[in-house]
């Protein structure tokens, strides 16, 4: 029996208990959950429903719970059921329904872990977003790793999700860009404020060597062309590197095709049409401040140019009609006042400001034997994230920025994220999953196999119950790190179930010795050892890392 349908026993338990004009009523909800109690003698689950129901039937919390109980107790799997505290329902289940989530694990295979919690939903995930004028860098590597996932684990409760990438290639930093490009061909100081480093002399020097004599044309063409032809080969760059990470948009948006497509103009119109659009000292402002941003926003400045926040608000708007109804944005550190701006925004487009959520992501450190790391050669005093990826690997930088939640800053002590050894988060769970890849090849070698005819009901051991129990969570997780958006979740959940998975191995010996037959526990052990298997891969997919079947 898994939790999910449990729950709904819990649920059916309750409709037996309340009269036709109570469920007439709406008195029970839709859904339910159970939770596994911290104190495994409590049971093996726990409901809280006669508490949230008490005060709406007219029932002290511990009377109804009594009656759920009773009814629950008829429930086929069910052990027990007993009252606790102002009305808490702590449920066992008999071996048999408990070690039955290990059939359904293995049937479901790469399905398990998922779920329709978030369906009906079309979510725009933006993250990265890079300027195209250089590598991507240690700060957008956290949000590549995570908006990843983030975008796995919405896409496993149902959503229907498209990863997008805000090409911010039009502004001032493009115009710098050009101008850093030439003076590095001409072999002139960079301009002030500009760009600097081994690979903006790289790309100058691509760019010279395919456009002959660029370097005798006017300066103004000149530089267009260096502008130009240094963002394709930057903005390829950023995709290969993002690929090799692991990391694929569905859409790669250009800020220049909101202002070429008229998008701006045709956002404030959709503005002023909300009402929310005034003039004031010769400039056009959006009056954000009437829900809840610090202060209103210009959108077109009194000598006419539109500002970064125009073409935030056009992109907004572009988004919604691209049939998005849910719109989460994963910024840098420096972004903390477009939480409520971007909100506000909604708000003025005449759309519920929850429609936006905004995700803000913290710094990243990296440090060696306690002390700063400086990877970086090639981009000046930044680290790229091909050098993170040359220093640890896709799998360990990967695991190691989702890992954490995202709202505190990350060091990364680069010793330990490389080290091959238990307090290794990343090592410790692969390794839980090599583990188990041996033991079924060594299962395979002994002509041993799980077979179809399995007997739940063995699964008896304290220690398989507990893994039991872990394995029946994953889909909450999966379904709760989706609704917080907060993938670490996912994480932390496989590094317990690793420490779980090693003390069943510990105390169940799974297959017989040299002159023992396989048994009937042999072949049930085996089902529930790659329902562990089955977890562990889906989980670290989830975190876009590898299961390795070897280490």
């Amino acid at each position: 029996m898994t939790p999910a349908q449990l729950a709904d026993a819990v649920l059916a338990a309750a409709r037996a208990v309340f009269t036709e004009r109570d469920l007439d009523h709406g008195i029970l909800p839709a859904t339910t959950t159970v939770e596994r109690p911290r104190n495994p003698e409590h049971g093996d689950y726990a409901s809280n429903l006669a508490m949230q129901l008490g005060k709406r039937a007219g029932m002290p919390p511990r009377e109804l719970a009594a009656a759920l109980a009773e009814q629950l107790g008829r429930t086929p799997g069910i052990k027990s059921v007993e009252v606790a505290g102002p009305g808490f329902l702590n449920v066992r289940l008999d071996a048999a329904a408990a070690g039955e989530l290990a059939r359904v694990v293995v049937q479901l295979g790469r399905g398990y872990g998922g779920s329709q919690a978030l369906a009906g939903q079309k979510i725009n995930l933006e993250f990265v977003s890079a300027n195209p004028t250089g590598p991507v860098h240690l700060g957008h590597t956290r949000w590549a790793a995570v908006g990843d996932s983030l975008r796995r684990i919405l896409a496993a409760a149902g959503a229907d999700v498209t990863s997008e990438h805000y090409i911010n290639d039009a502004g001032t930093q493009m115009t710098v860009f050009g101008e850093s490009l030439y003076a590095a061909a001409a072999g002139e100081p960079a301009p002030e404020g500009g760009y600097v480093g081994d690979y903006i002399a790289d790309i100058a020097e691509q760019v010279r060597l395919a456009n002959p004599g660029i370097l005798g044309l006017p300066r103004e063409q000149a530089v267009e062309t260096f502008l130009e032809e240094g963002y394709r080969l930057s903005l390829a760059e950023m995709q290969a590197s993002l690929e090799r990470f692991g990391v694929r948009f569905e859409v790669w948006f250009s800020e220049r095709s909101l202002h070429a497509a008229g998008a701006v103009e045709h956002a404030l119109d959709e503005l002023r049409r909300h009402g929310h659009v005034f003039e004031a000292d010769g400039a056009t402002w959006l009056r954000t401040t009437d829900f809840g941003d610090d202060k209103d926003r210009v959108l077109v400045r009194s000598n006419g140019e539109k500002t970064y926040f125009a073409a935030d608000a056009a992109y907004y708007v572009n988004k919604r009609e691209r049939g998005f109804n849910r719109c989460i944005y994963l910024l840098g550190a420096d972004h903390h006042g477009y939480v409520h701006r971007l909100k506000a925004l909604a708000a003025c487009a005449g759309d519920d400001p929850a429609t936006v959520d905004v995700l803000i992501g913290q710094l990243v450190n990296l440090v060696r034997a306690g002390q700063p790391v400086r990877l970086s050669k090639r981009a000046g005093t930044i680290i790229t994230l091909d050098e993170l990826v040359d220093a640890v690997g896709v799998n360990a930088a990967r695991y190691s920025l989702t890992r954490a939640s995202t709202d505190s800053p990350l060091t990364l002590d680069l010793d330990v994220i490389t080290r091959q050894a238990s307090e290794n988060p990343v090592f410790y769970v692969q390794y839980a999953h090599a583990r188990i890849a041996s033991l079924l090849r060594n299962a395979e070698d002994m002509g041993v196999t799980r077979g179809d005819d399995f007997d739940p009901g063995l699964l008896s051991h304290e220690r398989e119950n507990d893994l039991l129990k872990a394995l029946g969570e994953f889909p909450a997780v999966v379904a709760t790190a989706a609704e917080l958006r907060e993938p670490h979740r996912v994480a932390r959940y496989l590094e317990d179930l690793a420490g779980t998975y090693h003390k069943f191995y510990d105390v169940c010996r799974v297959l017989p010795r040299d002159d023992e037959p396989a048994t009937d526990l042999t072949r049930a052990r085996l089902w529930l050892v790659e329902a562990s298997r089955i977890v562990f891969a889906n989980g670290l997919d989830l975190l876009g890392v590898s299961a390795p079947e070897r280490m």
